[in-house]
């Protein structure tokens, strides 16, 4: 994230105020009371190149940090696309999310069980006639902190393109950030009034106050309000700031009253909270009033004494780490901690005098995206009626929201009192939910939270949260009684808690593949899926492919492979056996390279996949390379000289672009050049056309070309993600097939299978390729 300076930079600020319609920044002049100080600034991001979707990381993702006290956010987004003919109608679609990566879902997949999904915001910018296009994006009273951007194409084709032999459209999209911030705005303090003025309709008046940690309610009050002088008061107060794709803004109105107030159940603890009051008057009028705020406390339960604590600390340390996931970490080792700010609340000898009680939790990071919590005490944690449970999970780092949350509970139900009884928790971010036991809703003043229930019938609950949002989150657990209420106030039971931040749900499971993508220090996890199966975890069967399926495609795949046996026994016969050679390694790696690239069950690596690939593609154009300079029929020491350079060429050709079309094309257009010119020398030398013979070129010659051209054919423009087990099979089958008609015939004066006989001479008169004689003395 760059923050741009400069002249032309500074028109643009200025036209961006003009169109705002705001006071001027850092104005010289004096300010009244009334005046405030707008500061404007602005961030961009290099423009990236969108891709088809097919899987999450085909998706363009741009972080943004929005400064605090921004009263107006606007991003620019801008689009653009190539001249060529190829570059048709495009419709871009763009997401926005504040805390977190956007949650997105193009292809309309399957979210496994449990996983509780809130799309994103989004809009979509079209490309058509024009090459270039723009949109603006207003957000009032944004939230502080980061602000995601996702940016994608379509859905994929599926079809294969090979590098360099077409050439793709080329999408561009860059947002920039315009935001608007306040200085110096007034502090609120609690129980303690503040006289406003609100001087016109067009310049609404901004607070902010403090929430302290521990806060039940926040009552916000406006009293002795009046219009000139007169108890008509017409004023709009908005609390909290804007999130997407949800916000959970509350507005107090108070029209013809001198005295209104609000109540928020549970604000956000220890974050400043935005307010704003507007005149709701047509007429340029001055309002006056004060704002007064209070808060009610929620106090947790006596905290145990630090000997305790550490004591407490020691033994988890000694006792067998709990397995709260795939990535848990060794027995006793706690790795890199954090212990919360809140105490530990154990002592419950006199519940009356507090409403929840902390559960003190430890942070161990073991990777990237990847954090296992831990209860000091134990995995279970008690659960009471008459007060809340309650654990704090630090997702605040930046870089935890790049993960998936799990959340398990496992109900204790030898210990619980009272069958009828359920244990409801709720999951929540920035404050917890502390009404649980009356109103059993999960939901604070800002925030939506994730309900979780477990009973004597239904012991286990499970929530995961893909990409959750940067802050603190709260699990808050009570028991409650469905009829009686009174029953409850006696009864307990116990809680096993498992709760980590992991990359990938279960590592994508067996059909998908966990990739960590990076954007500019931003890391996060995304799931490709293999096999037809698709969804955010691969856990979508819809289009799978089933387990015959996947065993005919490897069969196809690796057996097609076994037609170079042929194209093998044919060089053999006619005695060469550097082609034999090329041709042996060919079909080995070939074939094994396709049994370790297929995905799910059918599947068998015998050594490194990149090795196995880089082998493959490495015999695929050399044997075409050799074929050719062997139809060429020049010099055995010019082309043994021309086998080994080319390879050599060839080699590092791939090295440096495995996938480009011209490490292929290339070797044949030079091997087809040499080969016309020597046919050409030896047409010339005998006066004649070569090859001479009509039935060479009419059952070897023209037959192994057709081949050849249909395989290239094939491989070129017919092969799609779906085909790809039949089309891929048939270019191995075509292009070994046509090696076996193209490879000229023998020498006139070797026998079949002469190799043989030069292999099992020893001492003997031998016959070299000069047809000269020697002794052997």
């Amino acid at each position: 994230m760059a923050r741009a300076a400069g002249p032309a930079l500074g028109l643009l600020f200025l036209r961006l105020l003009q169109l705002l319609s705001l006071p001027a920044a850092r104005s010289s002049r004096p300010r009244s009371p009334g005046d405030l100080l707008y500061v404007s600034e602005y961030f961009s991001q290099s423009a990236q190149k969108l891709s088809f979707y097919s899987w999450y990381g085909n998706a363009k993702l741009f972080r943004f940090h929005v400064p605090e006290d921004t009263v107006l956010l606007r991003w620019l987004l801008q689009a653009s696309k190539g001249k060529g003919p190829e570059c048709t109608s495009m419709e871009i679609t763009i997401h926005f999310r504040y805390g977190g990566p956007p949650i997105i879902n193009p292809l309309g997949t399957q979210f496994p069980s449990n996983m509780t999904v809130r799309p994103s915001y989004n809009q979509t910018l079209t490309l058509s006639s024009t090459l270039q296009n723009s949109t603006f994006v207003n957000i009032t009273s944004p939230a502080a902190g980061d602000w995601f951007i996702a940016a994608h194409l379509p859905e994929a084709a599926g079809k294969i393109e090979v590098k360099g032999f077409s050439t793709p459209c080329t999408y561009l999209f860059q947002p920039d950030m315009f935001v608007l911030r306040l200085v110096d705005v007034p502090v609120l303090e609690p129980d303690t009034p503040l006289q406003q003025t609100i001087l016109s309709p067009a310049r609404p008046l901004h607070v902010k106050i403090f929430i302290p940690e521990y806060t039940a309610t926040m009552r916000l009050t406006l009293r002795s309000c009046a219009v000139n002088g007169t108890k008509v008061c017409a004023v709009q107060v908005v609390l909290g700031s804007t999130t997407l794709p949800q916000s959970f803004q509350k507005t107090l109105s108070c029209m013809g009253r001198a005295d209104c107030s609000l109540v928020l159940d549970s604000p956000p603890w220890e974050k400043w909270l935005q307010i704003m009051a507007e005149s709701l008057s047509t007429a340029n009028t001055s309002i006056s009033f004060e704002m007064i705020a209070s808060f009610t406390a929620c106090k947790p339960g006596n905290t145990n004494s630090f000997l305790n604590f550490y004591t407490s600390l020691n033994q988890s340390q000694s006792t067998p780490a709990l397995g709260v996931g795939p990535q848990a970490s060794t027995p006793g080792v706690l790795g890199n901690t954090t212990l919360p700010a809140m105490g530990a609340a154990n002592n419950t000898s006199n519940p009356g005098i507090f409403c929840l009680q902390n559960q003190p939790v430890i942070r161990e990071d073991l990777d990237v995206a990847s954090v296992r919590f831990r209860v000091i005490n134990g995995a279970s944690v008690p659960v009471h009626s008459e007060f809340l449970t309650l654990l704090l999970f630090n997702l605040n780092t930046g870089m935890d929201s790049g993960g998936t949350l799990v959340v398990s509970l496992l109900l204790n139900q030898t210990l619980l009192s009272i069958g009828n009884a359920s244990v409801f928790a709720c999951v929540s971010a920035a404050s917890p939910a502390l009404t649980l036991n009356t109103t059993q809703t999960c939901s604070t003043a800002f925030f939506q939270g994730y309900p979780l229930n477990v009973t004597a019938s239904s012991t286990e609950a499970t929530l995961i949260i893909p990409y959750p949002e940067t802050d603190n989150w709260f699990l808050s657990l009570q028991l409650v009684c469905p009829q009686n209420q009174g029953e409850c106030k006696k009864a307990k039971t116990k809680v096993t808690i498992s709760t980590y931040l992991t990359p990938c749900l279960d590592d994508c499971g067996l059909y998908g593949q966990c990739s960590l993508l990076r954007r500019h220090g931003y890391l996060y996890a995304g799931c490709s899926c293999k096999a037809g199966w698709g969804g955010w975890s691969c856990t979508d069967d819809t289009k799978a492919q089933s387990v015959g399926s996947q065993t005919l495609a490897t069969l196809l795949l690796t057996l097609s492979n076994l037609m170079f046996l042929p194209s093998i026994a044919v060089a053999l016969h006619r005695y060469y056996l550097v082609e034999a050679s090329v041709y042996t390694y060919t079909m080995f790696f070939s074939t094994f390279y396709h049994a370790c690239d297929q995905p799910g069950v059918a599947v068998m690596c015998i050594m490194d996949y990149d090795t196995l690939q880089y082998c493959d593609f490495l015999g695929s154009v050399v044997a075409i390379w050799v074929t050719i300079l062997c139809m060429a029929r020049v010099k055995k020491i010019l082309k043994y000289v021309l086998f080994m350079l080319g390879t050599l060429l060839i080699a590092m050709s791939l090295q440096l672009d495995r996938r480009g079309i011209w490490n292929m094309m290339g070797p044949c257009l030079f091997a087809l050049i040499i080969m016309i010119v020597a046919w050409v020398y030896h047409g010339v030398k005998r006066h004649h056309c070569y090859p001479t013979s009509w039935k060479r070129w009419v059952f070897y010659l023209v037959p192994g070309i057709t081949l050849a051209f249909v395989a290239i054919s094939v491989y070129a423009f017919m092969e799609t993600n779906d085909n790809y087990y039949y089309t891929h099979s048939i270019w191995h089958i075509l292009v070994a097939s046509s090696v076996a008609f193209l490879l000229p015939p023998r020498s006139e004066h070797k026998k079949p299978w002469d190799w043989s006989e030069k292999l099992t001479c020893r001492y003997q008169i031998c016959q070299n390729d000069r047809e000269e004689l020697y002794a052997v003395t």
